[in-house]
């Protein structure tokens, strides 16, 4: 692997910084208190290129390659990782999808706007009772002939109250299981369609998380994604590259709480001295720095393979794994090292804590990484 990053890979990185430094870091603490969406920061995003990044242009995209994604939501999230969320899940979870295993006709319709910013997406797959367990698919699609029934409910859907379009998993073949499931195209304001109430979250609070109630929704048989059965296949094939997008936000969440940390104890002083010079200080800063810059490597290794046309599902569930354990390490500590004042919203550490237990649990849980791992070691 090349270590240098490209000069194109350079810029897109300061843009990434520039814009996180000045649009996303005013009023970060607010929106974090408020529950507000950052709507007009997302625009920008989109304006940007940075909500379509791998996309090819003919499409709306940027036409970038995976590790100027993990390098721009890595700076994104290391101000506001719930702008950094709504901006995966578009890439990863949405377009990525859509461009690799939509039609050509729902690719013009539905991929363009949504990589050139116009609209956000959501993806929704979990539901009360599959979370984890993707093939217990409750929702339903029943084959009417020229379209389908959607009934059901979807939970904790990001961009579940603000996206303009939806991929839906719902089982249609019950007795087929995993192979009797199907993957959708749904428009908000369809008929039979409601948004629920907005989730009060622990973190990433700016981020839109609701359930979705769908009743008797028509479905034209047009917005099927590939081939009928297809749908758990595509569920796990875009979550697979969706762990790129939550390593690199968990990656940005760690290093924006270390170099808090570090310029805290460069400044603060106790005994006489910087508290950077007091080994116990010294030595949870190294610790940090070594975990940030092996999840970082691991997040370059599975964009790289990525980009290569690898399988990436050991490569993106590694990734996935420790970046999130180093997000929840790294902003424990920096709390830690700013002490009383970590504990307060104006210090922003308090609310990376928050917002990184979470980057264990969506796409796939820390023990869900660890059996996609194992599977694939053991073949």
């Amino acid at each position: 692997m090349d270590f240098n990053l490209s000069e194109e890979q350079l810029m897109i990185q300061q843009a990434a910084r520039d814009f996180a430094q000045n649009e996303l870091l005013p009023e970060v603490i607010e929106r974090d208190r408020d529950q507000k969406f950052p709507t007009e920061q997302v625009k920008k995003m989109g304006e940007m290129g940075f909500l379509g990044m791998m996309v090819d242009p003919k499409y709306g995209g940027a036409g970038m390659d995976s590790v100027s994604y993990v390098l721009a939501i890595e700076e994104i999230a290391k101000i506001d990782a719930s702008a950094a969320v709504v901006m995966s899940v578009n890439n990863s979870l949405v377009c990525a999808g859509l461009e690799k295993f939509a039609s050509e006709e729902q690719k013009v319709k539905y991929l363009t706007p949504l990589a050139s910013g116009k609209v956000i997406g959501a993806f929704a797959l979990s539901e009360p009772e599959a979370g984890s367990d993707a093939t217990s698919q409750k929702t339903t699609a029943e084959d009417k002939g020229d379209y389908y029934l959607l009934n059901g409910i979807k939970n904790w859907i990001t961009n579940g109250g603000t996206a303009s379009y939806y991929i839906v998993i719902a089982q249609t073949d019950p007795e087929k299981k995993h192979k009797g499931i199907n993957a959708f195209i749904v428009e908000r304001g369809w008929e039979g369609f409601e948004v629920g109430v907005k989730e009060d979250k622990l973190g990433i609070r700016g981020s839109d998380t609701h359930s979705l109630i769908f009743n008797n929704v028509k479905v034209p048989k047009e917005n099927r994604i590939g081939e009928d059965g297809f749908g758990f296949n595509f569920a796990m094939a875009v979550l697979n590259g969706g762990r790129i997008g939550i390593a690199s936000q968990a990656l940005g969440i760690a290093s924006g709480a270390y170099e808090l940390a570090l310029k805290y104890a460069k400044t603060r002083k106790a005994f006489k001295t910087e508290i950077i010079n007091h080994q116990a200080i010294a030595f949870k800063l190294a610790d940090m720095a070594t975990q940030i810059t092996a999840a970082r490597m691991l997040c370059f290794k599975a964009a790289c393979e990525k980009d290569a046309g690898k399988d990436i599902s050991e490569s993106g569930a590694m990734a996935k794994l420790y970046a999130s354990q180093v997000a929840m390490d790294t902003t424990i500590e920096a709390v830690q090292i700013h002490g009383g004042y970590g504990y307060v919203k104006e210090y922003h550490v308090e609310r990376m804590m928050r917002d990184a237990k979470i980057t264990q649990i969506y796409e796939g849980t820390s023990e869900i990484q660890k059996i996609v791992i194992s599977r694939s070691i053991a073949k």
